[in-house]
């Protein structure tokens, strides 16, 4: 088990992880699909969250797109979700649970691929760190669900100075209705 946080995470915001074996290797497809580049990936604890399935029952659920990413940290291919362009007002959701996790009004273009937010809303995700690729950082999840939503680096815009980089497979968008 691992716990991590930089100084701007409140601690009550971790969750403990294992590490588990990944299956496979996966590139990635022009017109869509995921990287896998990782050998082992981090699975929450089920006991852990308050939304738990089987894998059975996440795979019925999610697409396979939100299956790799959600449930085995695997990572989109940059500029391939339609969310990156989303800007109507609303809240961002967890495509796994459905639990909101940041506000429209957070957003900005990082100009790397993936949505990008300065800070989610309170208590809506938890955070890890992960060695994978032979580096340090750290990975952000759900914290209803667990759901491996992407990572956060500290080069975002005043006044948190954070981005919070999200795989646009790991969520859905509710826009305020007028």
């Amino acid at each position: 088990m691992i716990i991590y946080a930089p100084k701007h995470v409140r601690t009550e915001e971790l969750q403990h992880v294992e590490k588990t074996p990944s299956v496979g290797r996966r590139g990635h497809c022009p017109g869509g699909g995921i990287w896998r580049l990782m050998a082992f990936h981090r699975v929450a604890r089920r006991d852990s969250f308050e939304v738990t399935h089987s894998d059975a029952e996440w795979r019925k659920r999610l697409t396979p797109v939100q299956y790799a990413v959600l449930r085995q940290s695997e990572i989109e291919r940059p500029f391939s979700s339609p969310l990156l362009h989303e800007e109507r007002r609303g809240t961002f959701t967890c495509a796994g649970c459905d639990s909101d996790l940041f506000a429209s009004t957070t957003k900005f273009d990082s100009g790397t691929g993936w949505p990008s937010f300065r800070t989610p809303l309170d208590g809506a995700v938890s955070t890890t760190r992960d060695t994978d690729f032979g580096m340090v950082r750290v990975a952000v999840h759900c914290s209803r669900c667990g759901g491996h939503l992407g990572h956060l680096f500290d080069d975002g815009p005043k006044p948190t100075g954070l981005r919070y980089c999200v795989n646009g497979a790991a969520l859905g968008c509710k826009p305020v209705t007028a």
